[in-house]
């Protein structure tokens, strides 16, 4: 009887040992594609953040950039192939972008990429003509640079009403101060209570 218990026990526990040894197996399946998922993100990542490759990437947007113009004041009904076939008589057009907002309307400028460097002077001599009956801008595309975003500082009308964080708000100067050098006037607290105090 003592017997027969050993042996179930024993047969009990190496169902638990395999069924163990499976879930170990599928866990470190599992932690197996999940480093060669994370290595491919990261060669991905490395990639983009790759000094060399993203100066050859600047480049590239350089080269492309010195082949474009920017077109505004574009006619919101205006299909690509329309902007196309207003700049084709200038060189050959490779790709004609239309900016659209997130609902995809479109923002009221394009893009237009040339095959030839010589095709971005032939197109500005079409600034302001018409398209749509809308009198087209047409300048040389600039290359945006990352990290060098416009600064432009925050005005306020009213020095008192914020903006000044740390500062003390402009006060003019005195020619003569009525109390005294570094005396400042005492005012007595209002007797009831004001808002605008």
């Amino acid at each position: 009887m003592e017997n027969d218990d050993v042996d179930m026990h024993a047969a009990d526990t190496s169902e638990e040992l395999d069924d163990m040894k499976k879930r170990l197996k599928e866990m470190e399946d599992e932690a197996a594609a999940l480093r060669e998922m994370q290595a491919k993100v990261e060669k991905e990542m490395g990639s983009a953040q790759d000094p060399a490759n993203a100066s050859a990437s600047q480049a590239n947007k350089e080269e492309i950039d010195s082949r474009s113009v920017f077109v505004g004041n574009v006619d919101y009904s205006c299909t690509p192939e329309e902007v196309q076939q207003h700049f084709q008589s200038c060189g050959t057009v490779n790709r004609v972008t239309i900016r659209t907002d997130k609902f995809g309307q479109p923002k009221g400028y394009a893009y237009v990429e040339f095959l030839e460097v010589e095709a971005v002077q032939e197109a500005l001599l079409l600034n302001e003509s018409e398209l749509h009956g809308r009198q087209l801008k047409v300048t040389a595309k600039r290359t945006n640079i990352p990290g060098m975003k416009q600064y432009r500082p925050r005005r306020t009308i009213n020095p008192y009403m914020g903006g000044f964080r740390g500062r003390t708000p402009y006060a003019p100067p005195f020619i003569y101060s009525p109390y005294g050098y570094g005396k400042v006037p005492r005012f007595r607290m209002a007797m009831r209570y004001s808002p605008y105090y």
